[in-house]
């Protein structure tokens, strides 16, 4: 599976005023997810590490600086589409609390916070509902989900 494309997201997370656990998600403007509620994030370049991409995302999609020191890596997701083989891929997934700037709309999502007690999962792609509450509360993932003929809807987890 490791000749799937890589893609890369990362979660920023910080308190609210009230001091309740915030992470940055944004809606899908265009391209794959177009629609959806998805963390920042993307391909990776040619010859770019996963924690490259990230940062690099981060900031085309936010406006936000983070850095590499900065991002925990929290695991890999493999996403396997049978009835559509090129959107497969695989996700490196990081963390981070640490970031600058103030966020804006980028022409790929307009980024706001969510409360991370309560997930949009119902406007995420279906897999996130499984693998993201865990993810936010610190428990690193490595999991595989295969999707339906409608692209959408997670037929398989391992």
């Amino acid at each position: 599976m490791t000749d799937l494309p890589q893609v890369c997201v990362c979660y920023l997370t910080r308190l609210s005023e009230t001091g309740e656990p915030q992470v940055l998600l944004g809606r899908k403007k265009k391209g794959l997810g177009l629609g959806n509620i998805v963390g920042l994030g993307g391909k990776l370049e040619p010859g770019e590490s996963a924690v490259d991409a990230a940062v690099r995302e981060v900031e085309e999609e936010s406006g936000l600086t983070v850095t590499a020191d900065d991002l925990t890596p929290m695991g890999v997701l493999t996403y396997l589409f049978p009835h559509k083989p090129g959107w497969s891929q695989l996700s490196n997934v990081f963390v981070t609390d640490r970031f600058s700037g103030i966020p804006r709309e980028s022409d790929e999502l307009n980024p706001q916070w969510f409360t991370i007690a309560e997930l949009p999962v119902d406007d995420m792609w279906d897999d996130a509902r499984h693998w993201l509450p865990g993810v936010l509360a610190g428990r690193s993932v490595e999991a595989t989900f295969t999707f339906g003929a409608d692209l959408a809807t997670v037929v398989a987890r391992g």
